[in-house]
């Protein structure tokens, strides 16, 4: 924390040339919005927030939103609300991912430009996270972070129903004739019955476990279903922090936001088997403060760090009963040998001091195992290089099928997501259970805009035949509630004209998870001839967003932020 005086409708006078001017003017324009003169004296909390017609996570901030206010309120200062760009994550085409940087740009801006002390940040949609935590961490003002919280489950037929992976479990059942319409369409609207985002360990509830871990959220909030009182109770408490923050202004995201929590944030996203996407978004947040995610490093924390968490994708329950079972709380004390505990947090403690009270409730080792009788000895993710991703790609190995982490197929290749549409399905196709999928220009720089296309469908007439998965290879991402068998995040993508560019229907290709490589098996001689005949796609968008971020996208293991906002390691 800093004695910094917090100042309130002073900050960032906009410039005619005289300041008493610019204050005079800005006062008399914030009192037609009806604040007395001792309001505008006070300190100002900025509540950014991501609600949004087009965003089924977030339509229960309005309600929210007014327990920060009364947090602000309660310790003194004057909570002002601004909205910022929404990412509700179906609602977009191409991907809601190709819209977050220009969301983390807005935010940073926002905080920077607008008059405020500190800030609370209002997110859970996956990739309104990352953008959240991108631009607060460049803005450089005292920032706290209140998510949406996971959804409750539906009910069908008896069974609990979450959205997405249970919507992922039925859809493959409707394709290969399992289910009738009458059902899928019955399914349909019992996968997602609250406000909240998705029920699973999905993107949502990875990043917003590990936003916790980077101490950018109250202890114990990140796991709050959507609908329980607590939420409103966090979002309170955040306002009054908030309001605390703005007064000595501290902490600011750049003390919490280090290589050391980075690291603890990549423990916990290994311990929860958490969402694929998170390596990207984490990657983003890190190369704000220029630190690199070696995957070299990553491969051995989860060679050392067990999955303890049973939930689905890869396991049994949902995320109301990870909060109950103990949350955040129950995964950090199953690890804390291996995290760094003199990372901070926004209330100024230490995670050391934290662990170190005693626990109000038992966890539930049935939700969340100990370490000596963890769900997996190894972590959830693995990187992988070879010589078809020289730069790396991402596998879920806790989602995969075992037989198939060390596989040799063939490989059938699909050239573009308009191609995979068109002939996955075709009763000529040429497949069998045994070979590899392959999905090409999906990656950050296609006109897709990497799109969570990696969980390719199995074809029908394998589907037909009870095959329920297969090596699948793309430069796409998965969304955080599939499974499978899946390599994901090639790089370098096809559009640079990385190795997957050159894979042809017919070549060998060999997964070999324990090796954590994935190579194509072609004579380098075949492959410079490959080289040679292949055309690069030079076509850009004519205008706006789309050619900014054709033109400065980095590829998947920079985070896919743009180049010219990212800081050199």
């Amino acid at each position: 924390m800093t004695d910094k005086k917090p100042a309130g409708l002073d900050n960032g006078l906009t410039n005619y040339g005289d300041r008493d001017f610019a204050r005079y003017l800005r006062r008399s324009f914030a009192s037609s919005m009806g604040y007395t003169g001792a309001s505008l004296d006070k300190p100002i909390v900025g509540i950014c927030t991501t609600e949004s017609g087009f965003n089924n996570c977030h339509r229960h901030f309005p309600e929210m939103i007014e327990a920060v206010k009364r947090g602000v309120l309660a310790a003194g200062a004057l909570p002002v609300t601004f909205p910022v760009i929404s990412l509700g994550e179906v609602f977009l085409s191409p991907t809601s991912l190709v819209y977050r940087n220009l969301m983390a740009m807005s935010v940073e801006e926002m905080i920077r430009a607008q008059p405020m002390d500190s800030v609370v940040l209002m997110g859970g949609c996956d990739k309104t996270v990352p953008a959240l935590l991108m631009g607060a961490y460049s803005a450089g003002k005292p920032a706290a972070l209140v998510v949406a919280g996971p959804m409750m489950t539906g009910r069908h037929k008896g069974e609990r129903l979450g959205a997405c992976t249970d919507c992922r479990r039925f859809w493959s059942k409707y394709r290969a004739g399992d289910v009738d319409k009458q059902e899928i369409d019955q399914v349909e609207g019992r996968l997602a019955v609250t406000s909240g985002t998705c029920a699973v360990m999905g993107t949502a509830s990875t990043m917003a476990l590990l936003a916790e871990t980077l101490g950018m959220m109250l202890p114990h909030t990140a796991a709050i279903p959507a609908v329980h009182a607590d939420r409103l109770r966090a979002s309170e408490e955040t306002g009054t922090l908030a309001a605390e923050m703005a007064m000595t202004g501290g902490p600011r995201p750049e003390t919490l936001i280090t290589r050391a929590s980075i690291e603890n944030a990549l423990r916990v996203l290994l311990a929860v088997s958490g969402s694929t996407n998170a390596i990207v978004h984490l990657a983003a947040i890190a190369g704000r403060a220029g630190i690199d995610i070696d995957l070299a490093d990553f491969n051995r924390l989860s060679d050392e760090t067990p999955v303890l968490v049973d939930l689905k994708p890869v396991g049994n329950g949902y995320m109301e009963d990870f909060h109950a079972a103990g949350g955040l709380e129950g995964v950090l004390r199953g690890i804390d040998d291996k995290l760094n505990l003199d990372c901070r947090d926004v209330t100024g403690q230490t995670l050391g001091e934290r662990l170190a009270r005693p626990l109000s409730d038992p966890i539930d080792r049935v939700v969340i195992r100990t370490a000596d009788n963890p769900v997996d000895p190894l972590g959830g993710l693995i990187a992988l290089t070879g010589t078809l991703a020289p730069e790396g790609a991402i596998l879920k190995r806790a989602a995969a099928t075992p037989a198939l982490l060390e596989h040799e197929g063939r490989a059938v290749v699909f050239s573009s997501l308009e191609d995979l549409a068109a002939r996955i399905d075709d009763p000529a196709l040429d497949v069998a259970a045994e070979d590899i999928l392959v999905l090409q220009n999906a990656g950050p720089r296609s006109a897709s805009g990497m799109p969570e296309a990696g969980y390719l469908p199995i074809p029908k007439k394998l589907a037909a035949k009870g095959v329920k998965d297969m090596v699948r290879i793309s430069d796409a991402r998965m969304s955080g509630t599939a499974f499978g068998t899946i390599v994901l995040h090639v790089t370098p993508e096809t559009d640079l004209g990385g190795p997957l560019a050159l894979v042809r229907n017919g070549d060998r290709i060999r997964l070999s998870a324990s090796e954590k490589r994935i190579d194509l098996l072609v004579h380098e001689e075949e492959l410079a001839r490959r080289r040679q005949e292949y055309c690069p796609n030079t076509t850009e968008p004519a205008r706006g967003y789309a050619l900014l971020y054709r033109r400065h996208v980095l590829p998947a293991t920079k985070g896919c932020d743009f180049d010219f906002l990212r800081v050199s390691a």
